[in-house]
């Protein structure tokens, strides 16, 4: 029985070195893809290293019954690690929060006021900015965002604790109104935000598809993930006054 035991712990630490080496590549490739959208300051090796982390807890915590591809469980794991180690970093100016915020609102705010989508001058004239400083706010809040849109933060003093009876009451809904979110965006910024989330071309590579410049493509996602902050805190308040009521 023990040399049955050793034997298996053999073959699965074996089998894990294979999965590592084979999939060394998606370390990299997840590393790039997430440093085109961050400032040169950020050390592409430094995700590199954090993914390969990443890659060996995978490794080892893997369970092929589960269901996953181990290339799908891999990548969420690599990922993670390497927006722990950027949140450790905490490289992103207090002011680029506060503007994306004041944004989220002007835009809220424009919204609520005419009954569709806020237009670019409109949110820039909401918040005092000219069209060129407003567009400048939009890349900032896209280069600021590392994670996946699920990761947007709510911000709604909502209790961080697990056993806030409101926060799982938000957190149940979450994926719904993301979801229905993301389809009422407009239809360039929808379009921006699937060819990066699903299928991950980079914002140059978009910049092609779309025949705009990078740094449009970078304003355009930025004024997307903005939209849904707007969208998803009007969405939050409902929620917690049905909660509360």
């Amino acid at each position: 029985m023990k040399a049955a035991n050793a034997y298996s712990a053999v073959q699965a630490h074996r089998e894990g070195d294979e999965l590592i080496v084979q999939h060394a590549g998606l370390v990299k490739r997840i590393a790039y893809h997430l440093a085109a959208r961050l400032p040169s300051s950020v050390d592409v090796e430094d995700l590199v290293q954090a993914g390969m982390i990443g890659l060996l807890e995978a490794a080892a915590s893997f369970a092929a019954d589960r269901g996953a591809t181990f290339e799908t469980y891999a990548g969420i794991r690599i990922r993670g690690a390497m927006i722990d180690t950027l949140r450790q970093l905490d490289w992103t100016p207090r002011s680029v929060h506060r503007q994306s915020r004041e944004a989220a609102a002007a835009m809220r705010a424009v919204e609520a006021r005419t009954g569709r989508e806020a237009r670019d001058a409109e949110t820039a004239a909401q918040m005092g900015l000219g069209i060129n400083d407003f567009h400048r706010v939009m890349q900032d809040a896209s280069s600021s965002q590392v994670g996946s849109i699920e990761d947007l933060p709510l911000n709604f003093d909502i209790a961080d604790r697990e056993s806030d009876p409101l926060r799982q009451a938000l957190e149940a809904g979450f994926r719904d109104a993301m979801a229905k979110a993301i389809g009422d965006l407009p239809e360039r910024e929808r379009l921006v935000m699937s060819l990066y989330y699903d299928d991950e071309f980079n914002l140059k590579e978009i910049g092609l598809i779309l025949k705009v410049s990078e740094s449009r493509v970078c304003q355009i996602h930025g004024q997307a993930l903005v939209r849904l902050k707007a969208r998803l805190a009007a969405w939050a308040e409902q929620s917690r006054t049905d909660f509360i009521s």
